[in-house]
């Protein structure tokens, strides 16, 4: 159903495609093999999964709905500000306190460990207010390190990671609710967390090897376009410059 938060801010000077969700339930991608527990990370292509999204020159950027999905979501491709085949939106039941509904595992390797940020290009696809439809869960379960930053240096850690301060709103099991502020209803380049004080999203790679991302539903007519990770020190603006020049998923053999 809906959200809670007005969050403004980061990447409006981006443009592109977006994507929505919709959808429900079961978790269609999960574990891959024991190699990719915390810590010790293995540079083998997932074959449980059958592909990888390579990063490149600090970069991983991909299709959102280059992937497969449980019920719930839903390929729609009404519009044009999305980019590839069209967007996933989840149009099952909303999963507000409990993430991992719907969820859908991206096997991502890493070959330039270090910080990363994390956005994706997003919309609600139903009313007209920006607090509603806005927002799905992320989790990386075997990164070094997940948090949210703010411009003034002040972290939050999601809720069952160990680590505090936590953030404002619903976090649980190291997963943390990343929303879209505005009530423009197009795509937008924003990730936040934090309800009324919103964070940046960004993850620590310590070593190099094939980490998951895991993205659930949430809100439902939450629509997701793409997904951007770039290098925490990188210009943002080159950083989507580049990352159109390349596709970044590879099959295992």
């Amino acid at each position: 159903m809906v959200d809670d938060t007005t969050q403004e801010d980061v990447m409006d000077n981006q443009d592109d495609g977006n994507s929505n969700d919709t959808g429900n339930d079961d978790s269609i991608d999960e574990d891959m093999d024991d190699e990719t527990d915390s810590g010790n990370q293995s540079n083998d292509c997932p074959n449980s999964i059958g592909f990888v999204f390579e990063e490149a020159n600090g970069i991983v950027s991909l299709e959102f709905e280059d992937n497969n999905f449980p019920d719930g979501w839903v390929l729609r491709n009404e519009g044009s500000d999305f980019s590839g085949a069209g967007y996933m939106q989840w149009e099952g039941n909303p999963s507000m306190g409990n993430p991992g509904n719907g969820m859908v595992t991206f096997p991502i390797r890493i070959t330039n460990p270090g910080t990363y940020r994390f956005v994706w290009h997003s919309a609600f696809r139903q009313g007209n207010n920006g607090t509603e439809h806005n927002d799905s869960w992320l989790r990386f379960p075997d990164a070094a390190d997940f948090f949210g930053r703010k411009g003034n240096g002040g972290v939050v850690y999601p809720n069952g990671s160990g680590k505090e301060p936590n953030p404002a709103g619903s976090s649980s099991d190291g997963w943390f609710k990343i929303y879209r502020s505005g009530n423009d209803n197009s795509f937008k380049w924003q990730a936040s967390t934090s309800d009324h004080d919103a964070h940046d999203i960004f993850v620590t790679f310590s070593e190099p090897g094939v980490y998951l991302m895991e993205v659930s539903a949430r809100s439902d007519y939450h629509a997701i376009d793409r997904i951007l990770l770039f290098e925490e020190n990188s210009n943002q603006n080159d950083a989507f410059e580049a990352a159109d020049t390349f596709s970044q998923r590879t099959t295992c053999n």
